[in-house]
């Protein structure tokens, strides 16, 4: 594991509501082409395909890949929830610095249906069913969607917790939105006010606004990866390197400590990012942008605790003290976020590397952050699985 990796490539297309987007086949074709543009390479040039998607058939990698080129080449279909996008980025990377491939093309997709997540078969055991039980154990609201009582109950957590103020999350919300408004991609560039949004529609009372919550989405991204002796012989762009990077699933914690924190991968997340800062002797503190897990505002607020960008507990502080944004002590979720940016779950993992590439290039326009240098993904599937992948640029 000691070839250096290198982003060399990466293709997003605008996000937009279920219903508007074209198939997820032409969504796929297009990412792709356009990371393969960005990179300066050809279809041919790829020797392995990791495709990520979680509603779909098998080998729909194939069918949007085919619209792209028909050479032979590996193609690998990647289902890990919300963290699918970034998993497949984690086996890319694994197979460069390993020296099994010198060139791969990672590809995210979704073609979402309106509405809230829900389970697609009946007729057999659910991966949630340890994480239901704890959570009707938890939780007494049992008239919200799943995954919204998850994250919600995750929140009131930390309310009860820490006595985190409502108010709070709505920061958040009105956080995204302004960042979102500078990015031509995300499907929500609308500012809205911490006012406007603790006025949304409560959708589980005293916990959590409609707004609170990101939107279903459809949409695709793809990046390509490369060693770093293949950018040299091929003179391709060298500016942004993958120095480190982990992948965590559940342990018994998630389950055993009576908290909703950790039942929504709190200890996922903050295992793979100690993983990340000890393997690249860079901390938190030297971080300068970061895309998080933010499929609601109070995911993003406990996942500042469990990287690490402020002490357990001090979260409320870290946002009302302006430091999770420009001018603030690190930029987290520049792109907008999950909340307003959208959530096409295939695709999400690599929209977060698109956004973290193009900060650490200079080319993010007025949302760029001032001399990025480093900057932190973190993205969260339940079930479950977390990746966190740490970006170098070299140009400094």
């Amino acid at each position: 594991m000691n070839q250096k990796v290198v982003v060399s490539g990466v293709g997003m297309i605008p996000f937009v509501k279920p219903g508007a987007s074209a198939s997820y086949d032409v969504m796929g074709a297009n990412a792709a082409r356009l990371a393969l543009q960005d990179a300066g390479i050809s279809y041919e040039d790829i020797q392995q395909a990791y495709v990520g998607y979680v509603y779909g058939d098998s080998t729909c990698g194939q069918k949007a890949l085919y619209e792209v080129g028909l050479t032979g080449i590996p193609i690998i279909n990647v289902n890990n929830n919300c963290s699918t996008g970034s998993t497949a980025l984690y086996l890319a990377r694994q197979a460069i610095a390993s020296g099994a491939a010198d060139c791969i093309l990672v590809l995210g997709f979704e073609q979402m249906s309106p509405g809230a997540l829900a389970t697609m078969f009946q007729d057999r055991p659910t991966p949630f069913n340890r994480f239901d039980e704890l959570t009707n154990k938890l939780v007494a609201n049992t008239d919200v969607p799943f995954a919204l009582r998850y994250f919600g109950g995750a929140g009131l957590s930390h309310m009860n917790k820490y006595g985190t103020k409502l108010e709070t999350f709505a920061k958040i919300r009105a956080k995204a939105s302004q960042h979102a408004v500078n990015n031509p991609m995300a499907l929500f560039r609308k500012i809205v006010s911490t006012e406007e949004v603790m006025a949304a529609p409560m959708i589980w009372p005293g916990v959590m606004t409609r707004l609170m919550a990101c939107p279903p989405t459809c949409g695709a991204a793809a990046a390509v990866l490369v060693s770093e002796q293949f950018a040299k012989k091929h003179n391709l762009n060298r500016a942004v390197q993958i120095i480190g990077q982990a992948m965590t699933t559940d342990r018994s914690s998630t389950f055993d400590s009576n908290d909703m924190m950790r039942v929504v991968g709190y200890d996922m997340s903050k295992a793979a990012a100690d993983q990340v800062y000890q393997a690249t002797g860079i901390g938190p503190e030297e971080i300068n942008v970061v895309e998080l897990h933010d499929c609601f505002a109070h995911n993003e607020l406990i996942s500042y605790e469990a990287l690490g960008l402020c002490p357990e507990g001090d979260a409320e502080k870290f946002i009302n003290d302006g430091d999770n944004t420009y001018g603030g002590r690190v930029v987290t979720n520049p792109s907008g976020g999950l909340l307003s940016k959208g959530h096409p779950l295939g695709a999400t993992g690599l929209a977060q590397c698109f956004e973290l590439t193009q900060q650490l290039r200079g080319n993010a326009g007025a949302r760029n952050v001032a001399g990025a240098r480093v900057a932190l993904q973190h993205n969260l599937g339940l079930g479950g699985a977390c990746v966190v992948t740490m970006y170098q640029s070299t140009n400094h």
